[in-house]
C-alpha cells in the first residue's frame, strides 16, 4: 500500500489517494496540524453519512473508518475511488459545446441530490442525528451571535438579513438528509459526458429542510456574469444567460422527490446569508494578520457582495 499526495480542492480536509495491491482507494483526514476534536468529528460524520446513503444515492462506498490518532496523527476515514472530476468554471474537452452541456449538468444535480432528500432519515441515521425543526434558527441565531463577537469591519446587511430570516422563516414541513454545501464543485462529473457519479464533501451534512441544498445551488446558478458576485468562481460554467434557469432546475427537483419549492427564495437567501457569515472569519483572521491567502484576501469583496446578492432576492420575493 503506498499513501499519496494531497489532492487539490477545498479549505479544510484533506483527501489523498492510497495506492493498493486492489486499486486506488480515497483516504479523508483532517489537517495533520490541527489537533481538534471539531475537526475529527466532522470526518466521522462524513463517513457516517455517506455509509447510511450508499446504495441509495450517489455516494461513494465507505471502506473503513479509523479513530486511532497514533497511526496517522489523525482519525481518518477510506472510501473507494470514484472516476470523475469536480467542475467550477469550464467543461470537459469531451462534453458537448454549448449550454446543452451546462443544463445536462444542472439537471444531474437535481435529480441526483433528489435521490438523498427523497430518503427517510429516520430509516438509516439514529434519531440523534439532527435538529430539524430548529435548524434555521439555531444557525441563524449561531452566525449572528459569532459575528457580533467578531467584527472588523461593518456589514450592516449581515444584521439586517439575518433579522429578515428570523422574522420570514417558514415553517419545517419536512427533513432529510441535507448535504449543507451543496453545488457543482461538491460533485464528481464523469469526463466523458455529463454524468453525475458521485456527490462528495459530506462532513456538514445534518437533518433539515431539503430546501437548504437546493436554495445554495440555484443561489450558485445562471447569476450574472457583469454584476459584482461572491464567490464567481462556484459553478461559473453556469454564469451565462443562455442556460437553464434555475427555477426549471427547482421544477426537476420537485419532479424527481414530490415536494414542492415554494419557499425556494427564503432558503436562497439563508444558504448566501449562511455561506457569508461563516466565511467572514477567515477574513477576520486575515485582519489579525493571522492567514493570509488568495482565498481569506478575497473575502474583501466576497461577503459583501454574497450579502448584496441575497438582499436583492430577498427585495424581490422570487428566484
Amino acid at each position: 500500500m503506498r499513501l499519496g499526495a494531497a489532492l487539490s480542492g477545498g479549505n479544510s480536509n484533506v483527501t489523498r489517494v492510497v495506492e493498493t495491491s486492489q486499486g486506488r482507494l480515497i483516504l479523508r483526514h483532517p489537517p495533520v496540524n490541527v489537533i481538534s476534536d471539531k475537526a475529527a468529528a466532522g470526518i466521522e460524520r462524513e463517513y457516517t453519512v455517506i455509509k447510511a446513503l450508499q446504495g441509495r444515492a450517489p455516494v461513494p462506498r465507505t471502506i473503513a473508518w479509523c479513530s486511532d490518532r497514533s497511526v496517522l496523527g489523525q482519525p481518518f476515514a477510506v472510501t473507494e475511488w470514484i472516476e470523475g472530476i469536480a467542475l467550477g468554471t469550464e467543461v470537459p474537452a469531451a462534453y458537448p459545446v454549448g449550454p446543452e452541456a451546462i443544463d445536462a449538468l444542472g439537471l444531474e444535480m437535481m435529480r441526483g441530490l433528489a435521490t438523498v432528500h427523497v430518503i427517510d432519515w429516520q430509516d438509516v441515521l439514529p434519531a440523534s442525528f439532527g435538529r430539524p425543526d430548529t435548524f434555521v434558527e439555531r444557525q441563524i441565531e449561531r452566525w449572528s451571535a459569532v459575528r457580533k463577537l467578531s467584527q472588523v469591519r461593518s456589514l450592516p446587511l449581515l444584521e439586517e438579513l439575518g433579522q429578515w430570516l428570523l422574522a420570514n422563516r417558514p415553517a419545517v414541513s419536512r427533513a432529510s438528509v441535507i448535504h449543507c454545501d451543496f453545488h457543482l464543485d461538491n460533485c464528481l462529473m464523469a469526463l466523458e459526458r455529463p454524468h453525475l457519479n458521485a456527490i462528495l464533501d459530506w462532513e456538514m451534512a445534518t437533518i433539515g429542510d431539503p430546501l437548504i441544498d437546493v436554495g445554495l445551488c440555484l443561489f450558485f446558478w445562471r447569476r450574472d456574469p457583469a454584476s459584482q458576485l461572491g464567490f464567481p468562481m462556484v459553478q461559473g460554467l453556469s454564469n451565462r444567460p443562455d442556460v437553464i434557469a434555475p427555477a426549471r432546475l427547482a421544477e426537476e427537483w420537485s419532479k424527481a422527490t414530490g415536494f414542492d419549492h415554494d419557499h425556494l427564495a427564503y432558503y436562497m437567501v439563508f444558504a448566501a446569508w449562511r455561506l457569508a457569515a461563516i466565511v467572514e472569519g477567515a477574513f477576520v483572521l486575515h485582519r489579525e494578520g493571522k492567514e493570509d491567502t488568495p482565498y481569506a484576501r478575497g473575502l474583501e469583496h466576497d461577503v459583501p457582495n454574497l450579502l448584496e446578492e441575497a438582499a436583492a432576492i430577498a427585495r424581490r420575493g422570487s428566484i
